[in-house]
């Protein structure tokens, strides 16, 4: 079947490919084949070393309470760097100087520095500043290192998301007298959450990933402290690697499945139904141009949810 995109394969494309998939899993089974030849050598497959994670106790003594954690800070992280980067990128699109200048020199300055040295500061400052437990200490650093880093990453996603949209969107909402802000509340934003969407999540990914950092370096207990713990009493590293790796892809796929769906779902969302209305039908605007306030042959197309 021809695509508007590429013409459909011929005998010898065909073949090709057919070609190409199987070396593929022929070479995936060779190295499915040789890692388990390697664990097996080294007696890393045996059942004593596999058969906790089959028990209770491995799980809430050690992985769960990790995974709380990570799922604590994470949330935090996430709560609090979103709105944060979308409103240091917004302060960096402004008209003001005395807005735009500091909105990118605190981004850039944040975005210069490792994550893992913001942990470490966080968690210096708030021990010599604050009255807290050790383990509130060590979520609040990390939450913190997390947040001051991925808020400055996620502000230049959301400034290239707004900047990506076409200019027209911009002129046509100024033909019909929104103001700047409601320029970026009801048109710009609204289109580039889409933009965004990937970007974002692959962020979010990241500050997953990253919550693993405080247990290395200032001892909070999140999973992969966690598995340590575990695999020291079960003498079973590599088998609790496994594991713990299996717990992070099933989490970040868990993240990336609920964007897919949401972006599917605001995609479905702004489909239009094509009928137009004219300028002075809008609420809460005014046009400029005449004096019966409206630019004629200016619209502007109804959502379907408003139909």
């Amino acid at each position: 079947m021809t695509s508007v995109l590429y013409d459909a394969p011929g005998p010898r494309a065909k073949r090709r490919n057919v070609i190409l998939t199987v070396t593929f899993v022929a070479l995936l089974a060779l190295l499915a084949w040789w890692l388990w030849r390697a664990l097996d050598s080294k007696n890393q497959l045996e059942w004593k070393l596999w058969e906790p994670f089959f028990t209770s106790q491995a799980w809430t003594t050690y992985l769960l309470p990790g995974l709380a954690n990570t799922l604590k800070a994470m949330g935090l992280s996430m709560v609090i760097a979103l709105p944060l980067g979308a409103l240091f990128g917004i302060a960096r699109l402004s008209d003001h100087l005395w807005v735009r200048i500091p909105a990118g020199a605190v981004v850039e300055f944040f975005r210069a520095i490792p994550v893992l040295l913001l942990m470490l500061f966080a968690n210096e400052v708030i021990a010599r500043s604050f009255d807290v437990t050790t383990d509130q200490r060590r979520l609040y650093a990390v939450v913190a290192g997390l947040v001051l880093y991925n808020a400055s990453v996620l502000a230049e996603v959301v400034r290239a998301g707004i900047l990506a949209l076409p200019k027209g969107q911009t002129e046509a909402a100024q033909a019909i007298g929104l103001r700047k802000g409601q320029t970026m509340s009801s048109i710009l934003l609204p289109q580039a959450v889409t933009v965004m969407l990937p970007a974002i999540v692959s962020q979010l990914v990241v500050i997953v990933k990253d919550t693993a950092l405080g247990g290395v370096m200032i001892g909070f207990t999140e999973l992969l402290s966690g598995r340590g713990t575990l695999a020291a009493v079960y003498a079973n590293p590599v088998p609790s690697f496994v594991v713990v790796a299996i717990i992070y892809i099933i989490l970040n796929f868990m993240i990336t499945s609920f964007a897919g769906w949401l972006e599917q779902r605001l995609r479905r969302g702004k489909k239009s139904t094509g009928a137009v209305i004219p300028p002075a039908a809008v609420g809460g605007t005014t046009a400029t141009g005449g004096e019966g306030g409206g630019v004629p042959g200016l619209g502007t197309y109804i959502d379907k949810k408003d139909t």
